[in-house]
């Protein structure tokens, strides 16, 4: 039996990717179409992604590496489309780089857990104790670089030193889209695949450094 797709199978990037929402902090599920009946591969929280079209409260979404679905697009963290300009007024005059370095921190300490689950020197339940509460996510494309800020849940733009507060996510609703009619598909039906589309919008592709 073939393997659902993921977005995250290591495969090229799109040329092109360019984000304009990422996953909220707790994740995201995912379906193949919007509908409700065939779900698919959940997001990790924080992963970018860029809206293709949206139909009411259902939103199809692309992964840098060409993987599609279908989402509720009211949980998406909204990104800007550009950086701010340079004469607009700083959120903060923190230095970038105490952002950087807590990015850094944080992605290390996924990354042993990740070593020692797959040691076999920590088990399933240790590890989700010890990752429990870790917020990480960065986007660079050349100099300009996006971070999370966790401790203020936030994304910051990030242009050499100087920090600019550039997003942060509105209240997630409690209710996903409503239940669809039930599919005309019998329950063993295999799953279709989610669409992978081939020419996203045109842009620089930035480099994705790590979620977790």
């Amino acid at each position: 039996m073939n393997a659902v797709p993921s977005p995250y199978d290591a495969v090229p990037d799109v040329p092109g990717f360019e984000p304009t929402h990422v996953v909220p902090k707790d994740g995201l599920s995912t379906w193949a179409a919007p509908d409700t009946s065939v779900p698919t591969e959940p997001m990790d929280p924080l992963l970018p992604v860029r809206l293709l079209t949206r139909r009411g409260d259902w939103g199809q979404v692309l992964c840098s590496n060409g993987w599609a679905a279908w989402v509720d697009a009211r949980l998406l963290v909204t990104l800007p489309e550009s950086p701010p300009p340079a004469d607009a007024p700083m959120a903060r005059t923190a230095d970038a780089r105490r952002l950087l370095a807590r990015v850094e921190e944080a992605l290390g300490r996924y990354r042993e857990a990740v070593e020692e689950l797959a040691a076999g020197r920590m088990d399933g339940e240790t590890f989700q104790r010890t990752t429990h509460g870790l917020r990480v996510g960065a986007v660079v494309e050349g100099e300009a670089v996006w971070l999370y800020d966790a401790e203020h849940d936030r994304w910051c733009y990030c242009d050499g030193t100087t920090m600019t507060t550039f997003a942060a996510p509105e209240p997630a609703p409690q209710s996903l889209p409503p239940e669809p009619a039930p599919s005309s598909l019998p329950p063993e039906a295999a799953p279709p695949e989610p669409t992978r589309l081939d020419s996203p919008a045109s842009g620089p592709p930035p480099t994705r450094l790590g979620d977790a």
